[in-house]
């Protein structure tokens, strides 16, 4: 964490190279939280630029407490929920968003991917975050509650809840 925010002076002095180097360590966890508000890979990528622009242009005012990656996470759920809350209802489009084209990768990890998109998206996009941010992205629950804006116990329980959710619904897949 200090390396983020040694990266984050750097910005705050005008230097790029600060900006690419904290974009490095933390794109992933970026995209991946934009990602599971957004559902839609450009939309996400679009947070994910507004985030690192918000980054870069507040970097003189963050004041170091030991959680940068909190700071940054904060902004982008925010920009995301912004962003959601902006769109209008949308219908899919069948033949953009549910046929795959004749590139289409059918192989078993792909698979395996689709399958747990589609559970994930039964989830309500709290429950989703929350599950993200621990399984795949690797935050402590205390962290998550703190990105969240929420108490520790909260994030706990619709992380177990969610995870619940997840089981049923892969068991009613079985059946």
């Amino acid at each position: 964490m200090k390396e983020l925010e040694a990266h984050i002076g750097q910005m705050a002095t005008g230097d790029p190279a600060g900006l690419e180097a904290f974009y490095n360590r933390t794109r992933t966890a970026v995209y991946g939280l934009a990602l599971s508000i957004l559902r839609r890979k450009e939309d996400a990528e679009d947070v994910m630029h507004d985030s690192y622009l918000r980054v870069y242009e507040g970097a003189s005012g963050y004041r170091a407490r030991g959680k940068p990656m909190a700071w940054l996470l904060r902004i982008t759920r925010n920009l995301a929920l912004d962003k959601l809350r902006g769109q209008p209802a949308r219908e899919l489009s069948l033949e953009e968003e549910w046929l795959p084209d004749l590139k289409s990768d059918f192989s078993e990890a792909s698979l395996d991917q689709m399958v747990l998109q589609t559970v994930l998206s039964r989830l309500s996009v709290e429950e989703r975050q929350i599950v993200i941010l621990h399984s795949v992205e690797g935050f402590k629950h205390r962290e998550i509650a703190q990105i969240m804006d929420m108490p520790l116990g909260t994030a706990l329980s619709k992380y177990h809840r969610a995870l619940s959710k997840l089981r049923k619904m892969l068991e009613e897949e079985e059946k």
